[in-house]
């Protein structure tokens, strides 16, 4: 499938920033076999002093910006054609979580996507009774690796509520585990500390989501948005395999990575410091638009 993005983001300061460094992860990413990116560019404004363009730990893609003017509003736009391969039937190689892990234990490597770096705490989830109770209590006996996570993916979709004004980027991932309400950024946490939390290996997807209006209706510009979902390591055969708790599905071609990482913390789109006093308002707006 390919889709034609555009993605714009603005900050604005009530108060003069003097000077600001950010990394900014907002572009789609190349993926062999699932995904290229055949054309994109992003402008930002005012222009940077400095602009390096990086790759993390993960093998995401990131531009570091250096403002070093006064300045009111810093607006970052994203414009790609990107062709989203749809993943492929899986069949269900995973062994039941006491052969799960024994195969962690046995993987010697420590490259980027090795399973022990997903396995603890991160930054922004942290490892908890009640998650990890949550998690055990939908673990059926024999079952395997890929039918807990399914069932841990569904059972999030239907406890959580969807709700934009419950949460906010900062608010902690108990929190709204506790209140069952929040945005794809919280599903995604939630859903990667069960995982975690039963010793299921799991990480955190940023990137864009196709939205597809109710029949009859038009499509609304700037509908769409950024999104997050998870992928869990099932094992050396199957390895990594990504849902979305939000939407009660596995990961596909409407699905449109950016970056991955442990958490939300790893991969924010804008992240930084800047000189300035008092609070600032962001606007962002998504289009995710099917081509042909």
């Amino acid at each position: 499938m390919l889709y034609d993005i555009l993605l714009k983001i603005e900050y604005d300061y009530p108060d003069t920033a003097e000077a600001g460094r950010h990394m900014v992860r907002i572009m789609p990413a190349d993926l062999p076999g699932e995904q290229r990116a055949i054309a994109a560019t992003m402008t930002v404004t005012p222009k940077p002093q400095e602009w390096i363009d990086r790759v993390d730990f993960f093998g995401n893609r990131f531009s570091e910006l250096l403002f070093d003017q006064p300045h009111d509003v810093v607006s970052f736009e994203a414009k790609a054609r990107v062709e989203r391969v749809a993943p492929g039937s899986r069949f269900d190689m995973s062994p039941p979580l006491a052969g799960l892990a024994q195969e962690i234990e046995a993987y010697r490597g420590v490259d980027a996507w090795s399973p022990h770096h997903f396995t603890g705490a991160s930054t922004l989830v942290p490892i908890d009774g009640g998650t990890t109770d949550y998690a055990s209590a939908h673990v059926r006996d024999g079952a395997s690796t890929m039918e807990i996570v399914s069932a841990i993916n569904l059972a999030i979709n239907r406890d959580m509520t969807f709700d934009p004004e419950a949460t906010t980027v900062d608010t902690p991932m108990l929190e709204a585990f506790q209140r069952r309400h929040g945005v794809c950024q919280d599903f995604s946490h939630i859903m990667i500390a069960c995982l975690r939390g039963i010793g299921i290996p799991a990480g955190y997807v940023s990137g864009y989501l196709r939205t597809i209006p109710p029949p009859g209706r038009p499509r609304l510009e700037g509908a769409d948005a950024m999104h997050a979902w998870v992928r869990a390591w099932c094992g050396g055969e199957m390895g990594w395999v990504e849902f979305d708790p939000t939407n009660a599905t596995m990961a596909g071609e409407d699905h449109v990575v950016i970056a991955r990482a442990r958490d939300y913390f790893d991969i924010a789109p804008v992240k930084g410091v800047m000189r300035s006093a008092g609070a600032h308002t962001s606007t962002q707006s998504v289009d995710v638009v099917p081509v042909g």
